[in-house]
């Protein structure tokens, strides 16, 4: 099983949300990616992959609750094969970040040993972030206080910042 990829759809305020994953042995799925419309780097459905909403219920479930401000983290399984050394560990950084809160790029930077050189490198892992939304990367801003750098866009992330009541 693990070399079939599901995918699913969830309706939000954010737009229609692509789902994909693996199945586990349970028939759940493992979350691999959530994409949101026109994200730059948006995953798209490929050969071979096969449609199967009931195995992302869960997932759609706390999306809702999320975006219906009854959840603040989310408890789903992860695929924890995706991306670098660097870039899990810049990952594994915004899901410490709290609901409601906000850091900058340069704290995440701080958090993972780059220091002040290494923003720019924090910067890129956050943007191939494959978890919109469930890995919350929109919670980081500029120093400056600006929100800049979200691959789904500004507007989208003043919305999630908003809902979770971080904007001043």
């Amino acid at each position: 099983m693990d070399d079939i990829t599901v995918y699913a759809y969830a309706d939000g305020p954010l737009g229609e949300m692509l789902l994909t994953g693996r199945l586990s042995a349970g028939g759940r799925a493992v979350l691999r990616s959530l994409s949101l419309p026109e994200q730059k780097g948006a995953v798209v459905v490929g050969d071979g992959w096969v449609r199967d909403q009931g195995a992302f219920d869960g997932v759609v479930r706390q999306l809702a609750e999320y975006f219906g401000g009854r959840r603040e983290r989310f408890d789903v399984e992860l695929d924890a094969g995706a991306g670098t050394e660097f870039q899990r560990r810049v990952w594994a950084a915004l899901e410490e970040i709290p609901y409601g809160t906000t850091v900058s790029y340069g704290e995440i930077g701080r958090r993972v040993g780059t220091g002040g050189a290494g923003v720019r490198a924090v910067g890129t892992a956050i943007g191939r972030n494959p978890l919109l939304v469930v890995r919350p990367c929109h919670r980081v801003i500029g120093a400056d206080g600006s929100l800049r750098g979200y691959a789904a866009g500004p507007a989208r992330k003043r919305s999630l910042l908003g809902l979770e009541g971080a904007l001043a």
